[in-house]
Parts: C-alpha cells; structure tokens; sequence
C-alpha cells in the first residue's frame, strides 16, 4: 500500500512574498516524463528580487511533440546537469516560501513530488498559491484561463512563452495583477487546510465545503 505524501496546502491569497516557479517537460505524464528545464523568481515585498534557471538533462530522448511546445532540444541539454544535481539547488531555493504557479497542483508539483522522493527522498511541504484556480475566481469572463490568455487580458507580453522562465515572468505579473482585483479578496478561505470555500448542495441542502476536498472534508452550514 502506497504512503501518501505529506504536501503543502494550497491556498487562495495574494502573498506579498512567494517564489513562482515552472517547469518544461519531456511530455505530460506526472508518473514518466521527465523535467528539462526548472525556473523560479523570488519575490519579496511585491518585487522580484533573484533568479534560478536550469536546462536539465533527462537522461533520454526528448520527443518532437515536446521540442514543438517548448524549443528544447536534446541538443540544447547534452551538456546540461542532471536532476538529480539541480534539484538540490532549487529546493534551497524554495526553502520555507509561498509557492505561486499556474496549474501546479496538477502538473508541475507532481512532478517535484515525484523527482524529490525518489531522488533525494524529502517531501516538499510548501504551501502554494494556484494562479488557474485564482484566475477561474478572479476572472470568469475569460473563455480559456491559460496563463497566455490571463497574460493578454492585463496586457502582458507574452514572448518566450512556454519557456519557464519566461513563463515564470508572466506568472509573476499576472498574479500580481489578480491579486488587487477584488474578487481575489472576496473568496472565503477554509479554517482547516487554507484552501477556497465553495457553496454546494447536498441531501440536506445547500452547504460550503472545502476545494481541496477529498483531502480536506471541512464544510459549514450556509
């Protein structure tokens, strides 16, 4: 039977200081592609004040479907550290901060997860801030929430995207951004686990419960 892991909460607030992170990957499988290149920006006070950027090495081929999202080419990472090199790095990086990044909970932190547990055996118990989810509250005029559609909503360039970086500089404006619209103040947060209470029905009638359900079962009479 499978130990589950001990993770951050996720939580819906405009931090004042946070680091924003983002990864490029060999594919979309969170149990097999690889990570090929790791970013972040430290923000303190509002402001970026440092930079980590790493092309990482996956050890195998990187499929054209990825190349074609990304531009990272096997050439581009030959000379590249591995993961197992960088992720130390990064996890000082991150040490003890808010984490910000656009749909992390399903994606990205998956992964750092994994790449964590089974190369250096530590969890990674950082709360964080999910800007899809933010942006789903913050702006539900928006068709589509990806970052490229939240970025071009505030004016925001947004060239070099899916480059993390790049996407981490995007990320960074954007939820600076959402985090003054007041929609972003309004949404009730979970006593239990921080994350965003929302109503719902049930058998009895209407309820609030947690998002984060089924990892947080908190709810509260309407």
């Amino acid at each position: 039977m499978a130990v589950r892991q001990i993770t951050g909460r996720r939580l819906n607030q405009y931090a004042e200081n946070y680091v924003v992170f983002d990864l490029e990957t060999t594919g979309i499988s969170t149990a097999e592609d690889s990570i090929i290149e790791i970013s972040a920006i430290r923000v303190k006070g509002h402001e970026p004040i440092a930079e980590f950027t790493a092309l990482v090495n996956p050890g195998t081929h990187i499929p054209a479907g990825a190349t074609r999202v990304n531009g990272i080419t096997d050439e581009m990472v030959k000379g590249a550290p591995c993961l197992r090199e960088v992720l130390p790095d990064f996890l000082s990086f991150i040490e003890g901060e808010i984490l910000v990044g656009h749909n992390i909970q399903s994606f990205d932190l998956l992964f750092l997860y994994r790449a964590a547990q089974e190369l250096l055996e530590r969890e990674i118990v950082n709360d964080y801030v999910d800007t899809l989810y933010m942006a789903r509250a913050c702006l539900p005029q928006l068709g589509r929430h990806r970052l490229t559609d939240i970025s071009a909503y505030f004016n925001i360039g947004t060239e070099g995207a899916h480059r993390a970086l790049n996407d981490c500089i995007m990320n960074q404006q954007c939820y600076e951004h959402m985090g003054k619209l007041p929609k972003a103040e309004e949404a009730e947060v979970c006593p239990k686990c921080g994350g965003v209470l929302r109503r719902r029905s049930g058998r009895f009638g209407d309820f609030y419960g947690c998002s984060n359900y089924p990892q947080c079962r908190f709810t509260r009479n309407v």
